[in-house]
Order: structure tokens, then C-alpha cells, then sequence
């Protein structure tokens, strides 16, 4: 499998994602590296600022876009390139091999020439963190009086302050200023233009400073270089476009400004296998100014010369265009155009370009459902790849060769431990652990399908997840044995894997000490722990008793949420919350549950929070009463099972209803249907002491377990075929 490696979510990368889903490459495994998985189309964001457009609307989810093209989606930012190695370095990650890597990351406002910029100026790029600035920002002005100053005169600081001013147009306390270097704003555009706009400012009571080049930034004052001091409690950058540095000390060609120099072809100067696109490129036969439509135009060409180049095939040429037509607004629903010496204003414009704009997005928001176009290749590999594993060998001829598997796993080195014997760096055919005087060995056993992307994230979840069973029996994990399956041509996702698998268990403590691999139709991993306890201090799912306290310490919510994402239906924020939910380890929570003498837990996984209360209830003999309003569900979760979109599992899980008294009154409440829902690395359901319960849950929380809950009472059993009874508090 070649390796595409497609370095940021830009309007380019878009485009290239979409062509490439609409026609697979065989035996071309892709990858996107995003710091966010929402894309902000640059032509809408001051729609969105002057309240025209909702977050939704002017942002393209990269989740279902990736899935529609068979790639997968790395959330992490690059921060170097090795050239030689072919391995594009990330932020708190291993490296990622590539046959061929392209770069659209855009570009920032350019900080760095002009003192204490950086520390207290907030640029307008990346788009993603002044949106995050501007909604505190809004908060914060609603309070009193408030200036605002913008430092940049060209149209994305004219249409930001615009866009602010409107707005912000019934707070009285809000003022603006726009600073510009230049003697004029939009100084590329047509005087006609530039006047529509002076003419807006001066209306709007927005004041003009030109000539008032930055020289220094202190907190809350610029100090310009015609000698004026401008105090403001907020100061926004959008000066002229700045690069990464990253691209010049990986060794690439790049301009006097840091830009990546590509050739007609989008194909770095110095390095063939390197394309790059968007404001990040400088094409070095066709200039143009740093501006989202010449992205969009490059789009096409990059993923047809994407596609070539890993065939074999001599790139094609990409052709600017010559003029271009440019539509700014004016905040309200009003906009000016202008093309050759042409000028027009009105409403009527800023309609064409809101029709111009949803067009666009539309492409990638409206997807084809998958598996019509996308070949059913299920975001790891295409078809070919598929037909190709279907001739591999099975038993033991389908293990990973030992040449690669030992380098794949060169760099993981597990934690030691004095009661490891054996391990990972000896050769023998198991490990040899022992036990100490006084404590028994338990073990458990976790394997799943691959849930998200990222084979370094997989790796820490599917840790989290089987380490769950140990701590929620009150033991001290030991030792992990690693089951991998994964494609062939794949084999290099082993190492992130177990990388991020590692970093777990080396934070619990638990040693690596071997495992087993080979190949398989799609990634899927799983650890076979070991764990010890002294007996007097095992947690059981036995030992509830009437009125204890009932405690859940994670929300619920990961089976639906994530069958929502494999359709392209899940909010990527909650997405995201459900994997933080999983990555967060459960021994805090396990050793306060210890604390305050928990007398029976387990760990909410694949039955449901009914199915797994139901094992509790039936080895303890006893009923209990849930609290439907009380039980923390994941942001999202609700809308997602409210929608359809539940787990493969959710309906074997619903036959324990029949355990549940009058179970059809609840059958329309999706909080309902969330108690049946399948968990990845969920949380733990205890029963607590009924006196010792409000303190437990504060203790949990204050230990990072927010969402953790009293969610009902254990009672004595009334009915032995119904033992659940439920509340439906709101």
C-alpha cells in the first residue's frame, strides 16, 4: 500500500478528499492530519461573526468527508517534515511514513516582526481559534463599554470589523477601531470599491486610522510608528498572511516569506514527492494573493496530480485564473462586488454571494450516502485492498512477518517491573509474572474492531478498556498481553498502536509482555490483562445491599454516538467528548470507590448500564430503583439514539427490558434507550454505602470524574423477575 498523506483540512484538501471518494485509488491507503476536524470556509466566517450564518453552516465536518473517502483522519497538528525518512513528525504522536505527502494549512497573520504581537494580539487565523476567542469575547463586551481594535486594512480586517460592529450593534459600550499601515484600505482594490467601504466605516462609526504602521504591542496599547499610543481591551490581527515555520527547517524551498515554492504541477521545487496548496503555497510561475478562491480553484488539479504521481504518470499543469471576481460584505445582509473596473453594491449582491457560498459547502456537507460511491472500503482501503486480503493465508501463515514486526515494535519499551520475570525483550514463548505472598491473580480479556482512525488513539482506548476490568474488581493491573489484527499492507499502523497502548499501561503501572498478531480484513486490537488483589479487598458485582447508593462515574452515551459517526450523523464535538470520556483512565475512580467501602462494581461496557446492573442484582439478590433524570449521558448522545442511529448490539442489549417494570411507558424517552446503549471504556456502576454516597461522588468529582452521578438506590427485591424499577425525573 502506498502511503497519501494529505497535511491539513484546507479548501484544497477538501476538494482532493472528495474526488478521491467519488473515484478510489487502489492500493493507496490515505490519511488527513488535522488540528481540527471542523474546516471553516474562510468566504463565511464574518457571516458567521455578524450572526448570518450558525457554527454548522459555515463549517465542514472532515469526519464524514474522510469516511466518504476511504481515508482516515488523524486529529493532531504536523509540526515537522523529514524529507529524507519520508515521516511527517506530529505533536504528541509517532511520526507518519508517506510515499507522498501534501501540505494546505493555510497561513496566520504574521506576528512575529512586530514585538509582543504574539502575546497579546489574538489573530484572525487559524479561523477555528478566533471563533473560539469571539464567542468568549462576545460575553465579555456585553458587560460594559469595550474597544476593540483591529490591526490590518485589507478585506479580511475591513469584513471583520464590519461583521463585529453589526453584531454588536445595540451594545452602546462597544467601540472599534481599524488600523491600517498603508495611507488607505483595500489598497489592490478599485477606488470606487475602497470608497464604498470608507463611506461603511464612517457610517458605522468604526474609526479609521491609516498610516499607523505596529511597531510594539503592550497589553491593551499599539505603539505605532507616527509616534501614537492606541489603548484597546481587545487587539485582533489581520495583517498580511505569515507562514509556518516548519516547511523551511524540513529543507523545502520556500520564498523570502516562508512559502512552500511549488511549480505549475502544485509539486514542491525541491522535493517531488511533496505537493503543497492553498495560502501555504507560493507558486512560483503564477503569484497571487493569499485568498481561499485560489485554494478552491487548486483543488481539482492537486488531486488529479496526486493521483498521477502515485501512478507513475507525469503531473499536469495548473492554470490561475486571470481575474477573479471579489465579493466583500459590509456585516449587514450587504455586499460589494468587483471584477475587471467593474463595481456593484446591495442586497442583491450579498444574496449571489450567499447562494455562491452554500453551493460551495454544500459539496462537501451533502455527501452521498456511503457505500455508493465510496466502494464500501469503510475508511481503511479500497476495494482492491479487500480482494487482496481475501487471498491471504489464515492460521499461522496469517501472522506478521518477524523482520517487520520487530521493527515495528523497536521503539516500545514497557514499564518494568520487579514481578515480571519474563517480558517483551526476551525471546521465550511467554512471559513468566509472579505472585506476590498474599494476593490472588486476576485475569480478564478485552478485543474490538477498530472505533476511530487513528491506530495511536485506538491504541489508548482499547488499553483504557481492558484495564477497566481489573480496576473495577479493586485490583493492581500487572501485565498485558497484545491480539492485533491488522490489513495487510497496513502493518506499519502496529507501531503507533502499540505506542499509544503502551503509554497507558506504563501510566498504570502495567507491564507490555507480549502478544500475538496477524493479518485480518480491517484493524481490530485487544489486551489480555493480568492483575492482582488481595482477597479482603476484591470488589465483586455481588455484595449490593439494600440501601446502598447507586454511583455511575461516566456518562453514557459511546455506542450510539459512534454508529452515528459511521454514517456521518454525529456532532464532531460530541464525538470528541466521547473519546476524551474514553481516554480517561478509571484507577482514580477505583481506588475512591475502595475508600469509601463500595460494596459490590463493575465497569459499564458492551451490555449496557441495564444488562450490567442486571448481572450486579441477580449474584446479589436484591432490586433497585434508577433515576432516569439523574443518569450523565455524553453532549449529543440523546439527539443521536433520539434519530435511529444505535449500536449493532443496542438490540440485544434491549431484551433485558423485560427485566424492567413497565418498560413500554419509557420506550419513546431516549434517555431510556441510553441504558441499553454499549460502552467502550465506560465509567464504573458501584454501590455505595447509602450514607457514604454524597461524599463519594464529590470525591469523584473533585478527582476529574465530572460527570459522575448518584443514579438511584439498591432496594430489596419485590418482584425477582423485575428487579429494575425506573424514576423519569427530568
Amino acid at each position: 500500500m502506498k502511503q497519501l498523506v494529505l497535511i491539513g483540512g484546507g479548501h484544497s484538501h477538501v476538494a482532493v478528499l472528495k474526488r478521491i471518494g467519488m473515484a478510489p485509488m487502489p492500493d493507496v491507503r490515505v490519511t488527513l492530519i488535522a488540528r481540527e476536524v471542523t474546516t471553516p470556509y474562510a468566504g463565511m466566517l464574518p457571516g458567521h461573526i455578524a450572526g448570518h450564518y450558525t457554527f454548522a453552516e459555515c463549517h465542514i465536518d472532515l469526519r464524514p468527508l474522510c469516511r466518504f473517502a476511504g481515508a482516515r483522519l488523524i486529529r493532531t497538528e504536523a509540526i515537522g517534515l523529514d524529507p529524507l525518512a519520508r515521516r511527517v513528525k506530529c505533536r504528541a504522536r509517532p511520526p507518519m511514513p508517506y510515499d507522498v505527502v501534501s501540505i494546505d494549512i493555510g497561513s496566520s497573520p504574521a506576528t512575529a516582526d512586530v514585538p509582543g504581537a504574539a502575546e497579546h494580539a489574538i489573530p484572525v487565523k487559524p479561523i477555528s481559534r478566533f471563533v473560539a476567542h469571539w464567542n468568549t469575547l462576545k460575553d465579555r463586551i456585553a458587560g460594559g463599554a469595550h474597544r476593540i481594535a483591529v490591526v490590518g486594512g485589507g478585506a479580511g480586517g475591513v469584513e471583520l470589523v464590519l461583521a463585529m460592529r453589526h453584531a454588536l450593534r445595540d451594545v452602546p459600550g462597544a467601540s472599534f477601531r481599524l488600523l491600517t499601515a498603508d495611507d488607505r484600505i483595500l489598497p489592490s482594490y478599485p477606488a470606487r470599491l475602497r470608497g464604498i467601504f470608507e463611506r461603511t466605516l464612517r457610517q458605522r462609526s468604526i474609526e479609521l486610522l491609516t498610516g499607523h504602521r505596529v511597531q510594539r504591542v503592550e497589553a491593551h496599547t499599539l505603539h505605532c510608528a507616527n509616534g501614537a499610543a492606541v489603548e484597546a481591551d481587545d487587539i485582533l490581527w489581520a495583517t498580511e498572511a505569515g507562514a509556518a515555520a516548519w516547511p523551511r527547517e524540513a529543507g523545502l524551498a520556500v520564498d523570502d516569506r516562508g512559502f512552500v515554492q511549488v511549480n505549475d504541477r502544485l509539486q514542491s521545487v525541491s522535493h517531488a514527492d511533496v505537493f503543497a496548496a492553498g495560502d501555504i503555497a507560493a507558486v512560483i510561475n503564477h503569484p497571487r494573493p493569499k485568498a481561499g478562491v485560489f485554494a478552491v480553484r487548486q483543488g481539482p488539479t492537486l488531486a488529479e496530480n496526486l493521483r498521477r504521481v502515485l501512478a507513475g504518470q507525469s503531473a499536469q499543469p495548473f492554470q490561475p485564473q486571470q481575474a477573479f471576481l471579489s465579493l466583500i460584505s459590509t456585516g449587514d445582509k450587504n455586499a460589494v462586488g468587483a471584477k475587471w473596473n467593474l463595481t456593484v453594491q446591495g442586497r442583491s449582491v450579498w444574496r449571489f454571494k450567499d447562494w455562491i457560498d452554500r453551493r460551495w459547502m454544500r459539496k462537501y456537507q451533502d455527501l452521498p450516502e456511503m457505500g455508493a460511491s465510496s466502494g464500501e472500503h469503510g475508511g481503511l482501503a479500497g476495494g482492491a485492498m479487500r480482494a487482496a486480503n481475501d487471498m491471504r493465508c489464515g492460521g499461522c501463515g496469517a501472522k506478521i512477518g518477524a523482520a517487520t514486526l520487530q521493527r515495528m515494535l523497536a521503539g516500545i519499551k514497557p514499564v518494568a517491573r520487579a514481578d515480571v520475570l519474563i517480558g517483551l525483550d526476551a525471546p521465550d514463548d511467554a512471559a513468566v509474572v509472579a505472585v506476590p505472598p498474599g494476593t490472588v491473580a486476576i485475569h480478564t480479556v478485552d478485543y474490538f474492531r477498530a472505533i476511530v482512525d487513528d491506530p495511536y488513539l485506538l491504541g489508548k482506548i482499547a488499553a483504557n478498556h481492558a484495564l477497566g476490568d481489573i480496576y473495577a474488581m479493586g485490583a493492581e493491573p500487572q501485565s498485558a498481553l497484545a491480539i492485533v489484527s491488522v490489513p495487510h499492507g497496513s502493518e506499519a499502523d502496529i507501531a503507533p498502536l502499540m505506542q499509544g497502548a503502551n503509554e497507558v499501561f506504563t501510566a498504570a503501572h502495567t507491564a507490555l509482555v507480549g502478544g500475538h498478531t496477524a493479518e485480518g480484513a480491517e484493524l481490530a486490537v485487544g489486551f489480555a490483562v493480568n492483575g492482582i488483589a488481595v482477597v479482603g479487598r476484591l470488589l465483586r458485582k455481588s455484595g449490593m445491599a439494600a440501601g446502598d447508593a447507586l454511583i455511575l462515574t461516566k456518562p453514557l452515551g459511546t455506542g450510539t454516538l459512534f454508529a452515528a459517526d459511521m454514517r456521518g450523523k454525529a456532532d464532531v464535538r460530541a464525538v470528541d467528548a466521547a473519546i476524551d470520556a474514553m481516554l480517561q483512565s478509571n484507577r482514580d475512580a477505583a481506588a475512591i470507590l475502595l475508600k469509601h467501602r463500595a460494596d459490590a462494581a463493575t465497569d459499564v461496557t458492551g451490555f449496557g448500564l441495564i444488562g450490567h446492573l442486571m448481572e450486579m442484582l441477580l449474584a446479589s439478590g436484591v432490586g433497585a430503583e434508577l433515576d432516569l433524570g439523574a443518569v450523565p449521558l455524553l453532549p449529543g448522545a440523546a439527539d443521536t439514539a433520539s434519530a435511529g442511529h444505535l449500536s449493532t448490539l443496542h438490540p440485544e442489549n434491549v431484551r433485558a427490558m423485560d427485566r424492567v417494570q413497565d418498560a413500554a411507558r419509557f420506550m419513546r424517552d431516549a434517555r431510556f434507550l441510553l441504558l441499553f446503549d454499549p460502552q467502550t471504556a465506560g465509567g464504573f456502576l458501584a454501590a455505595v454505602p447509602g450514607e457514604r454516597a454524597d461524599q463519594c461522588r464529590a470525591d469523584l468529582v473533585a478527582a476529574g470524574y465530572g460527570a459522575s452521578a448518584i443514579i438511584g438506590r439498591v432496594v430489596e427485591r419485590a418482584d425477582a423477575a423485575k428487579p429494575i424499577t425506573i424514576r423519569a425525573s427530568s
